[in-house]
């Protein structure tokens, strides 16, 4: 054993970096050894342990490794449903109103848009003065017709007296008669050639056929009017407006007479109450859309013509409502994560519905009950275990 050494002590001091070598070599023996070690005590304790125990210690690891998620249950609320649409304002009932007799020139227009008129009210007169002139001789040659009757008549009044007395035979005074007869119904043609007239140059008077609202004029004194020019006044039936809502096919079908509207004209925050008095039957076919006529009372900010939104009560649904934060889309469609009792994340599908200021109802796939993930469904998976961090409420995590 000395002897061993010395020849130990002896080579290393005839070769020092050999011995630097081999004390390297055996530090990287006991560094392998002790991980070995290490790794089979790990393993021990992890999988080779005593049953129950071991199952244990090794779950709980599992357990805290799982990422926490918040979950709420929605339940189920019950919302009014609105649908919100642009039209168009204009009167319910837009009569035109233009010549509807011979024509001539206007001589005076009494009214001007933006009045109110009653029905047969001038609105403006055509020049009638050959009118007038023949009226007065359709008068004269009544008057003559009269005269002829009246000469008649005392004739056969006479004539009359006579026969009873042989003076006159029968003959003669059927004669008479006859011309009494003639002058009476030359006379009466007449009276209905006067009316005629008389009736005539009352439609030169550009009268309303209704009582309403003006919208439009179109004439001025002046002007030449005949039948062929137009429209001269456009005039809203009883002052009541309308809006034109364009709707799809959907909101339609949702929709039915006397639900309330709410309309705000652009440029104003003025707000006016109305009610759907009319559903259009059809549907456009390149857009899809129909018209959904609000009515309205009237008011001089409701312009005509001008663009309007509105906002349309087409009842309530009752279903579960979550921020837009816990739905997800792909190719399937919509769908969230819910968390199940065995604290696995599992795919629901769902159909979304009305858009609410407390979130997104959803229409069909939930009823409220489950624990639905509200953040962080793009880095879950299916079956994926988790810790469930319950929120107070669904409309907590969309003011979030």
């Amino acid at each position: 054993m000395n002897f061993e050494t010395s020849i130990a002590s002896d080579t290393d001091l005839l070769d020092p970096n050999g011995a630097d070598r081999r004390r390297r070599n055996r530090n990287r023996i006991i560094v392998a050894v002790l991980i070995a070690l290490a790794a089979l005590a790990a393993a021990y304790f992890l999988f080779g342990g005593p049953g129950e125990g071991s199952g244990t210690a090794a779950g709980a690891d599992k357990q805290g490794q799982a990422q926490t998620v918040t979950v709420v249950a929605p339940g189920r609320e019950t919302i009014a449903r609105a649908i919100s649409a642009t039209g168009t304002l204009a009167a319910r009932r837009e009569i035109p109103v233009g010549v509807v007799g011979e024509g001539g020139q206007v001589s005076r227009v009494y009214v001007d848009a933006g009045a109110w008129v009653q029905q047969g009210q001038v609105l403006a007169s055509i020049e009638r003065s050959v009118q007038t002139q023949q009226i007065v001789g359709q008068e004269a040659q009544i008057n003559a017709a009269r005269a002829d009757l009246q000469l008649a008549q005392n004739e056969l009044d006479r004539a009359l007296q006579l026969v009873n007395r042989g003076f006159i035979s029968k003959a003669d005074v059927d004669r008479k008669t006859a011309t009494r007869d003639s002058a009476r119904a030359r006379a009466g043609i007449a009276e209905a050639q006067l009316r005629e007239l008389r009736a005539r140059t009352a439609r030169l008077d550009i009268r309303a056929p209704v009582g309403g609202y003006i919208l439009e004029r179109s004439v001025e004194p002046g002007q030449t009017v005949t039948q062929g020019s137009g429209v001269l006044f456009r005039m809203a039936k009883g002052g009541e407006l309308e809006l034109q809502a364009q709707l799809g096919e959907a909101d339609l079908a949702a929709l039915s007479v006397g639900v309330p509207a709410t309309v705000t004209p652009v440029g104003t925050d003025q707000q006016f109450n109305g009610t759907i008095w009319q559903i259009a039957p059809t549907i456009n076919a390149q857009s899809r859309q129909g018209i959904a006529r609000v009515a309205l009372p009237f008011d001089r900010a409701l312009k005509p013509g001008g663009f309007a939104s509105v906002e349309i009560k087409a009842g309530a649904v009752t279903a579960a409502i979550l921020p837009e934060s816990a739905i997800q889309n792909d190719r399937d469609g919509s769908f969230v994560y819910i968390v199940d009792k065995a604290n696995k994340v599992k795919r629901r599908n769902v159909k979304t519905g009305i858009v609410t200021q407390q979130g997104i109802a959803i229409s069909e796939g939930l009823d409220g009950t489950e624990r639905v993930v509200l953040y962080a469904g793009g880095f879950l998976n299916p079956d994926e275990t988790v810790t469930p961090k319950m929120a107070k409420s669904a409309t907590a995590g969309t003011a979030k």
